[in-house]
């Protein structure tokens, strides 16, 4: 197959999101396919005339690639690195490749490419795509709509509120809830923004940091549990994997820089607890719209609660990323994955 696997554009998750199609790309590459890594926002301006080469470039893209910093991406930078200076999202040659692919796999994590608005354009084109629907990224991606969700399917997930940077209280007495608390952007991802308040004067800085990042956010009640993970591909939960920062929590730092964390998959948890996660996991999936894969964040609590964080429409798929290592767990090594999640793409949407 011709397969453009989309990776970087502007999100805060910019390197992470370069890393999985990278990895993407070569194991796709590795399986036969013509894959070539491109960026959405920065294009490709030295295509050329013929476009349908571009797919037999023997370095398939991959020189944008170039790792996960410690700190999330400077995109101002990024933006003006781009040639043409144009507002519009898609860069030189971007729609046109795609259009010459077979399909489009989506390595792109966070804003446009998670949020729903690439999946929509790109259906409107006849454009098709590994991954969720527009509708099922939308409703995912937007915290505030996804505990609505949550909490009118009776799926467990920490009290909390929102808030708009155009609201004229952002104290914490406005919110009802009681510190400790999370303070996090409503749409943002790997951990960036995302602010622990356990005093008034921590609450209101994490405010003014979050709204930093978008203008509106979350405020959540802290509980204190072990962090998990569970991923679903066509409605059929994987083993859940247990996270073990070494240091802190599961931040921006110990996700993406080597030997931070221990992930341990299947977790060190009662087989009883893994089947309640998993079922969780599933019905969360279906209320959300989601459909080929995705991947839940959960808390588990010494008393043994659980709760459902939050919702990745478009998971890291590095090799050493969550979803995969769930996978490998289920006797599905990486490569096949990709494979497998283009396959149950096309079921989803492209075939009668």
């Amino acid at each position: 197959m011709r397969i453009i696997v989309l990776a970087g554009g502007l999100s805060t998750e910019r390197d992470v999101s370069l890393s999985s199609g990278a990895g993407i790309c070569r194991t796709l590459r590795e399986k036969g396919h013509d894959a070539f890594l491109l960026d959405p926002f920065l294009g490709l301006p030295d295509a050329g005339d013929d476009l349908e080469a571009v797919f037999k470039r023997p370095d398939a893209g991959l020189g944008i690639a170039s790792g996960i910093r410690s700190t999330e991406p400077d995109l101002e930078a990024v933006k003006a690195c781009r040639e043409d200076k144009s507002d519009c999202f898609f860069g030189a040659n971007v729609i046109e490749l795609c259009r010459l692919a077979d399909i489009v796999f989506m390595g792109l994590h966070g804003d446009v490419g998670e949020n729903g608005k690439l999946q929509a354009s790109f259906d409107v084109l006849g454009i098709r795509y590994t991954g969720p629907s527009s509708l099922g990224c939308a409703l995912s991606m937007d915290k505030e709509i996804t505990k609505v969700i949550f909490e009118a399917n009776q799926i467990p997930t920490p009290k909390g509120t929102w808030m708009k940077k155009s609201a004229s209280d952002h104290s914490l007495a406005s919110t009802g809830l009681s510190l400790p608390l999370v303070v996090k952007p409503c749409s943002g991802g790997s951990s960036i923004g995302v602010y622990f308040a356990h005093t008034e004067e921590e609450f209101d800085q994490a405010v003014r940091e979050s709204f930093r990042y978008e203008d509106e956010i979350i405020i959540e009640e802290y509980i204190k549990g072990r962090e998990l993970a569970c991923g679903v591909i066509d409605g059929k939960a994987l083993p859940v994997i247990e996270i073990c920062p070494k240091n802190g929590w599961f931040d921006y730092a110990n996700k993406y820089q080597d030997g931070m964390t221990e992930e341990i998959c299947p977790a060190r948890i009662p087989e009883e607890t893994a089947l309640r996660i998993q079922n969780i996991a599933e019905k969360a999936f279906k209320a959300l719209k989601l459909d080929v894969y995705a991947r839940a964040d959960f808390l588990l609590t010494e008393d043994g609660s659980i709760y459902c964080l939050e919702y990745n429409s478009l998971p890291g798929m590095t090799a050493a990323s969550l979803l995969p290592k769930e996978a490998k767990a289920a006797g599905i090594e990486f490569g096949d994955l990709c494979e497998l999640l283009i396959e149950k793409s096309m079921d989803a949407r492209y075939r009668g």
